[in-house]
């Protein structure tokens, strides 16, 4: 049920936004019970939270993947970059990450933050050893692809637009930092 929750949340979320993701709409999509819901998350509140972890652990796991093909040889920096985009753009949690905010729900994105955290602190080691030993350099890097990401889900697509810059301009300057 958890899992099917969770699902359903995510497809909510990227078909009308954080504002759908409710107890009563995620139930209906699955064909339980509010109340069983209510029981798996406690409230709309641990919903989203619940979600924002889901999220944040598989992007961050192919994020991984991604990373360690770049070391390698076989993948390219512009897929870290692309994951990291979409998964705040596309996948909708730039949107779920600003409703928590404005909803007062800041500790739902204590999961994302910490799931980063967890990654970095597993890849830092391996992309220092690779690349000069610095790992600082990754947790920088990390802030700032984060950032980068976020801040082009929520406003995007309006500034490069306002600025006659193409909609991809984030990304590859994300892309030159990697």
């Amino acid at each position: 049920s958890r899992m099917a929750a969770m699902e359903a949340a995510r497809h909510l979320l990227i078909e009308s936004g954080p504002q759908a993701v409710t107890l009563k709409a995620v139930a209906g999509r699955i064909g339980r019970t509010h109340a069983n819901l209510l029981h798996h998350f406690g409230s709309a509140a641990g919903l989203q939270k619940a979600l924002a972890a889901h999220l944040a652990q598989a992007v961050c796991a192919t994020i991984k993947d991604a990373v360690r093909a770049n070391r390698d040889g076989t993948g390219k920096p512009r897929k870290v970059v692309d994951l990291a985009f979409d998964a705040f753009d596309a996948e909708g949690a730039g949107a779920l990450a600003g409703w928590m905010l404005l909803t007062g729900n800041e500790d739902a994105l204590d999961p994302i933050v910490e799931t980063i955290h967890h990654l970095v602190d597993e890849i830092a080691p391996e992309e220092a050893a690779a690349h000069g030993g610095d790992v600082m350099r990754v947790h920088e890097d990390t802030l700032t692809l984060v950032l980068l990401a976020l801040g082009d889900a929520l406003m995007g697509a309006q500034l490069a637009k306002s600025l006659n810059l193409p909609r991809v301009a984030a990304r590859d300057r994300a892309e030159d930092m990697l």
